[in-house]
């Protein structure tokens, strides 16, 4: 596939497509800037939820051959001599499948995307230190009660949330949410992933509409993905688990393919309480157990482990729990999954900003795994490219920060002692490991 695509060719940008819709924004992947979905087009083409202008152009870029600016995260990969997530995408069935369709199309055409990304609306109980008021509903709220963090420039100031930054609430009318479900019978039998995040999914009416439709009109080749922070009120954890029981039955015939359950965990205990605030860690270790044993057939789940610097102390543990989960849980197919993406908005909390000393740290990790890798047909150990992408992000964290150091650990400092004023927490007390590091970013503040 990477002789195949060339030089500049992705193939997400026509196969895969990530919706926000109570914003009314969408890229292809997660690397590129989101940008605006024109609303009047929507009137008489909902397919232009993914067929922006803005997108057409893209593609006409990589099929000329030229290597788009927002695609840069990927093209720094390949210049370093990594595999990016541009292969990784098109190497996917789903898109790999419509290579040559792709390659002599006319970059006017729309496309049938057949991975869907869509986020509903912003409903969500935690406060992620790296999310906004865009994606939490709770981040909204402490935005509009205490103003803007204390950083350089301030962060999620309430002047940044206006027009297609700003929400659209969950009470009143959404053209775009109304566009995708015009649209949804049409694209329904193209997809071959879809994945629902939010917000949170688990609480959003539009993720049980889609689970009525499929279990009213099962498709075998249908991948269900959904995202979660698995930390939810024990009633409403049950009203789903219940949906996904059905929709992954057997019995008398299977209705989808899979069932994908993301889990967005960045560490392990109190640590990743800390860093996804108002996460519930118990809870959410239960939760996943309960996933495994009670839904045994067509599903799997997969961590999200958001690399960010406070990621770094507590990773160890939570991918021995990975391991322990493998043990327990793939009997006769690998059902435990984990994936290791880089942060890198906000810039205080990216690796590179971190001393050196904690690279290292990761490459022992990577190590460490290496160690742990698995052999044959066991179920258990490491997948050697789970380890490929720790490397590759220790290899990122090593080019060191693209910007004002001395700023990046002014604002850590700053963003995180208003964390504890506003939230009640204790950095120090949660991150000891970070004491000297702390030290740092506090005489930086100064």
């Amino acid at each position: 596939m990477k002789e195949e695509l060339g030089t500049a060719l992705c193939l997400a940008k026509w196969k895969q497509v990530s919706l926000h819709l109570p914003t009314g924004l969408t890229n292809s992947c997660y690397h590129p800037p989101l940008h605006v979905i024109p609303i009047q087009p929507l009137q008489e083409n909902p397919s232009a939820l993914h067929n922006t202008e803005h997108k057409k152009q893209m593609r006409k870029l990589m099929l000329d051959g030229h290597k788009p600016q927002e695609c840069s995260y990927c093209w720094n990969m390949e210049r370093d001599g990594n595999l990016s997530d541009r292969h990784y995408r098109s190497g996917e069935p789903w898109a790999a499948k419509d290579l040559e369709q792709i390659r002599t199309s006319d970059w006017k055409e729309d496309v049938l995307p057949s991975y869907v990304e869509v986020n509903f609306n912003h409903a969500c109980n935690l406060k992620c230190s790296y999310c906004s008021p865009q994606f939490s509903s709770t981040w909204m709220q402490e935005m509009d009660q205490h103003g803007a963090y204390p950083t350089n420039p301030p962060h999620n100031a309430p002047e940044h949330f206006i027009g297609n930054n700003r929400p659209i609430p969950y009470s009143q009318p959404n053209p775009y949410v109304d566009a995708f479900w015009e649209w949804w019978p049409t694209l329904y039998p193209e997809l071959e992933h879809f994945r629902m995040t939010g917000g949170e999914p688990l609480m959003d009416k539009n993720t049980y509409r889609v689970f009525d439709y499929v279990l009213a009109q099962p498709s075998k080749k249908l991948h269900i993905n959904v995202t979660s922070n698995f930390s939810v009120e024990p009633v409403l954890f049950e009203k789903y688990l219940d949906y996904v029981k059905k929709l992954c039955t057997i019995e008398p015939e299977p209705l989808i393919e899979h069932f994908m359950q993301f889990v967005s965990l960045d560490g392990f205990g109190e640590q990743a309480e800390y860093m996804r605030h108002g996460l519930k860690f118990e809870r959410l270790q239960q939760n996943v157990e309960r996933y495994l044993a009670e839904v045994p057939y067509r599903s799997s789940l997969t961590f999200i482990v958001t690399m960010n610097n406070l990621s770094v102390p507590s990773l160890k543990k939570l991918l021995e729990w990975v391991l322990d989960l493998r043990v327990k849980y793939s009997k006769t197919y690998q059902r435990v999954w984990f994936d290791t993406p880089v942060l890198r908005k906000p810039e205080w909390q990216s690796l590179q900003i971190l001393p050196q000393p904690y690279a290292y740290r990761l490459e022992q990790i990577a190590n460490w795994m290496d160690e742990n890798i698995m052999v044959g047909d066991l179920l258990f150990g490491f997948k050697d490219y789970e380890v490929q992408r720790m490397r590759r992000d220790t290899d990122w964290m090593r080019q060191g920060f693209n910007g004002d150091i001395q700023q990046a650990k002014a604002n850590f400092y700053r963003f995180f002692s208003e964390h504890d004023r506003r939230r009640g927490t204790d950095f120090l007390k949660t991150f000891p490991e970070f004491s000297e590091w702390w030290s740092e970013c506090k005489n930086a503040a100064k």
